[in-house]
């Protein structure tokens, strides 16, 4: 009788080790998805030209512009509402939050080096560019293990020919 009690224990066991594994998994896949969200939504922001500027030849991004496009890839990619917050049919279940929106223009020497000791990053732009960092949030599947929190950062640069 012993030995069948534990064989069920051990099946029981061996099912919870199998269920935080695929958590794990499932954590990893939307860190991926998430990361590649934001660096889509920094280059796409970086490409929002300020054509009155480039006019008169000089490179530079229009922040109105480049918020919004970010804005609207991350909604699209991540499938969020316009609060940022998920639609039905996401694979997040809590919203993003946009920590940090920073655009880079010509009012600073190049090769620049942002640098925010908060999120403990740091990178070098040689033109203009867009820096963007969010918080997303994994809320585990068992209840008693604490939801797993990423500060992802992108940046992307102006591309030109």
């Amino acid at each position: 009788m012993h030995k069948l009690l534990f064989g069920v224990l051990m099946i029981v066991v061996w099912w919870m080790l199998h269920g935080v594994q695929m958590d794990e998994e499932l954590a990893m896949g939307t860190l991926h998805e998430g990361k590649r969200a934001i660096d889509r939504a920094a280059h796409a922001a970086a490409q929002q030209v300020d054509r009155d500027k480039l006019e008169w030849g000089v490179l530079s991004i229009s922040s109105a512009a480049a918020r919004t496009t970010a804005m609207d890839y991350l909604q699209a990619n991540l499938r969020l509402g316009t609060d940022l917050e998920p639609q039905p049919g996401s694979w997040l279940r809590e919203g993003l939050e946009v920590r940090v929106f920073q655009v880079i223009n010509e009012d600073v020497t190049f090769p620049y080096t942002y640098r925010n000791p908060e999120y403990g990053y740091e990178v070098t732009l040689d033109r203009p560019g867009v820096v963007l960092i969010a918080h997303m949030k994994y809320p585990r599947i068992f209840g008693i293990l604490a939801p797993v929190e990423w500060d992802l950062k992108g940046t992307a640069e102006l591309v030109y020919t």
